[in-house]
């Protein structure tokens, strides 16, 4: 009888049901908590992005009613639009459970098993909860690469352009999403398709904003922003957690520039386009989408801990589309980053080993180099010919 019960709620485990059930109460929980406490600087900014863009001023200067500034383009404006005509208390919920569903549904499309789905959602989660907790808009950023991906398999070019293309000019982390143009069955439809939503997108914002210059100096306001913080990410210690930042903060040295970097890495990520033989095989497309997902994140100045829900979606789709036959070393390198990346940051670890190590020494971003580093090794070198296992 006993096994029977552990049985059935190990069964209840494994139901798409029960993860998102628990995934949008943990968004309203963090919704609440947050909106009682009175922290929700981000969605202040992010509510305040339509009102300005509809009143015509900066989207980028700073503002009294909260601190730090917006970073996201024009286009932002009317995807936070419908929230910021609610209730703080209304619009805060909605928003992290709006996010929330859009992340569920991305990763309930992609070529998985039920089972493999559900294991990318219980390894994301620990992450997924420290984004909603800063209302973050990274849980949609993860989505919209992933269906990217998604739409391109299904040979829906059109709508990939779109998300693709909708999503770069919202913040610029959707743009890694062309490293999936070469898997593309309609290469140039889904070119023409891209050219038609940047026109589209660029424009969209006249319609309720004082009109085309005012749209064209907030892109160029959005540029130098971004220049701005890319300085000031440098050495943050909540900035910068990432392959980038952990060499910087090491090294101690502002004297280089991150292309020293920035383009080994970007040569490692190329090197797997040479094995065009292996394009046709799922396991290898999944690898790219991994690989994209650690590389955006590993290699930004702007990574922050709530990043990691895109990572964490990267390293679980890695372990399940691994062809290597050293599954031990794939297991443990797994265990390690969840442990390390999931409390890390979190307040589980006592503050002063957070600022005397795990801040100076940026300890989350290790596991995920190593496993970037495995993902480079492997998609250069392994066969992707065996189906995905169950």
């Amino acid at each position: 009888m006993e096994k029977t019960k552990i049985s059935a709620r190990l069964s209840r485990l494994e139901e798409y049901r029960t993860v998102f059930l628990l995934w949008m109460a943990s968004a309203a929980l963090y919704g609440c908590i947050k909106f009682l406490i009175g922290k929700y600087n981000n969605y202040k900014i992010y509510e305040g992005v339509f009102g300005h863009a509809a009143g015509g001023t900066s989207l980028y200067a700073s503002y009294p009613e909260y601190y730090d500034t917006n970073h996201y383009g024009i286009l932002f404006s009317l995807v936070i639009a419908p929230f910021s005509l609610l209730p703080h208390w209304a619009g805060i919920v909605l928003w992290i459970m709006g996010n929330t569903a859009f992340l569920f549904y991305a990763v309930r499309q992609l070529p998985l098993t039920r089972r493999q789905k559900l294991f990318v959602y219980w390894f994301a989660f620990c992450e997924l909860m420290t984004t909603q907790g800063v209302q973050q808009f990274n849980i949609s950023i993860c989505a919209i690469i992933l269906l990217t991906f998604v739409l391109i398999e299904k040979r829906r070019d059109f709508w990939a352009a779109c998300f693709l293309v909708g999503g770069t000019f919202i913040k610029l982390y959707p743009v890694v999403g062309f490293a999936f143009f070469f898997f593309s069955r309609r290469k140039t439809a889904l070119l023409l398709s891209a050219l038609f939503w940047a026109v589209l997108f660029f424009f969209l914002p006249v319609i309720y904003t004082p009109g085309i210059d005012y749209v064209t100096s907030q892109y160029v306001e959005w540029f130098h922003s971004l220049m701005l913080k890319n300085g000031e990410n440098l050495f943050a210690a909540s900035q910068n957690i990432s392959l980038l930042g952990l060499v910087r903060k090491v090294s101690g040295s502002a004297a280089y520039s991150d292309l020293w970097l920035i383009v080994p890495g970007l040569a490692l990520f190329c090197l797997s386009y040479l094995r065009v033989s292996q394009y046709k095989h799922l396991r290898f497309r999944l690898m790219m989408l991994a690989h994209v997902l650690l590389f955006v994140v590993l290699f930004s100045t702007g990574s922050e801990a709530n990043s990691y829900v895109i990572v964490m979606a990267g390293v679980a789709i890695w372990y399940l589309s691994s062809p290597s036959a050293h599954r031990r070393y794939n297991r443990w390198l797994l265990v390690v980053t969840l442990i390390v990346v999931g409390i890390s940051t979190t307040e589980l670890v006592p503050a002063f080993i957070r600022r005397q190590f795990i801040n100076p020494y940026v300890l989350k971003v290790w596991p995920c180099v190593l496993v970037w580093l495995t993902v480079c090794y492997e998609m250069c070198f392994l066969d992707f010919r065996q189906r995905l296992a169950e």
